[in-house]
């Protein structure tokens, strides 16, 4: 897998430059089609770690002017010191390197934290060219359904960390409510969100924990009543059962100027950006978004309708990149014949 790999890998680097190879891995449908170039079975969670471990062998910052940090598990969590690594082969200024590090952990923390979908992340890593462009591929996983979830991150296409900021997100399933800080739409809860935390957070605990005077109606009684007329609208925020204290302690001291550096300070989890987005809305009246933003699905379909009928022009366009991918390609005799009885296995043709 890592030589077919790399000859792919070569010719698009010979032909296009690292920047396109960047944009590529960006792409699902080409990320798709490069790994089941590979060999790797196109509806598996390996799919998306395997083929990113075959990225991180194949890829060398002297030869390709490229380099992988990052992986699955615990080597995800090596991403800031491989960068500090890849930076001295790159001769990057600290600045550079201070930048790529801040790319890894905002990346994470938005698609771990800011967006709630029940896919903790478990897979992470960074492509980086000598320029200090870069791709950020991670994936979560669904404990319940085992489904898994993959994000994409380009940085040519990354105008804030914190409104709408992938290229695309996949997975076989869309879900009814997912809370999505990113979304255009929560830009009043962000901004609801900062506002309470630097009201410091005794006031915010009152808000939420303190027990009401004699004689005063509860809150939760009022949504219950109101709910019903359709003017209450916050039946999908559930109070979570702890919060940060300490961190919000901490974000109160540093005064956030911005949602992106609340949610970059450390100890601010999914926990506390949900209690936050339930009491901005119980208090301002600011509206998180629920819509999932899953743009794109792993699967084409299937023959037999599951989990829906086969999308025959999705099926082209996948045959044709993956088609384009191994001509493309400097492959000995062997490989291109292997490669494309893959091909001819995955479509059938």
């Amino acid at each position: 897998m890592v030589n077919l790999g790399r000859h792919i890998l070569d010719a698009i680097l010979d032909d296009e430059g690292p920047q396109e190879l960047l944009t590529r891995l960006a792409d699902p449908y080409w990320f798709q089609a490069f790994s089941c170039v590979l060999g790797y079975d196109w509806h598996s969670s390996g799919t998306t770690t395997v083929t990113c471990a075959v990225l991180k062998e194949a890829l060398h910052p002297q030869e390709h002017g490229l380099a992988v940090a990052g992986g699955k598990g615990k080597a995800s969590r090596k991403t800031p010191e491989e960068i500090e690594k890849i930076g001295v082969a790159f001769a990057w200024p600290e600045e550079t390197i201070r930048a790529l590090k801040y790319a890894s952990k905002m990346s994470a923390k938005v698609d771990n934290t800011a967006i709630q979908s029940g896919y903790p992340l478990y897979h992470h890593i960074v492509v980086m060219d000598e320029r200090g462009r870069w791709t950020v591929i991670q994936q979560g996983l669904n404990g319940e359904d085992r489904t898994a979830r993959r994000y994409h991150w380009l940085s040519d296409h990354v105008h804030s960390f914190i409104v709408e900021p992938h290229d695309a997100i996949v997975c076989d399933v869309v879900k009814r409510r997912v809370l999505n800080m990113t979304a255009g739409e929560s830009e009043g809860s962000r901004r609801a969100s900062v506002d309470l935390v630097n009201d410091g957070p005794d006031r915010l605990r009152r808000r939420l924990l303190a027990p009401r005077p004699k004689g005063q109606r509860a809150l939760r009684e009022w949504m219950d009543r109101q709910g019903g007329r359709g003017t209450a609208s916050v039946d999908a925020l559930v109070m979570p059962r702890s919060i940060n204290w300490t961190a919000l302690k901490t974000a109160y001291a540093w005064k956030p100027q911005n949602y992106e550096e609340l949610l970059g300070m450390r100890g601010v989890g999914p926990s506390t950006v949900r209690g936050l987005a339930l009491v901005a809305e119980l208090v301002y009246g600011e509206k998180p978004s629920w819509n999932d933003p899953v743009r794109f699905s792993f699967c084409v379909g299937g023959k037999d309708g599951v989990p829906f009928p086969v999308d025959r022009a999705a099926y082209d366009e996948i045959i044709a990149v993956m088609g384009n991918a191994v001509e493309q390609a400097k492959l000995g005799k062997t490989e291109r014949i292997n490669a494309l009885k893959r091909l001819n296995g995955v479509f059938g043709t």
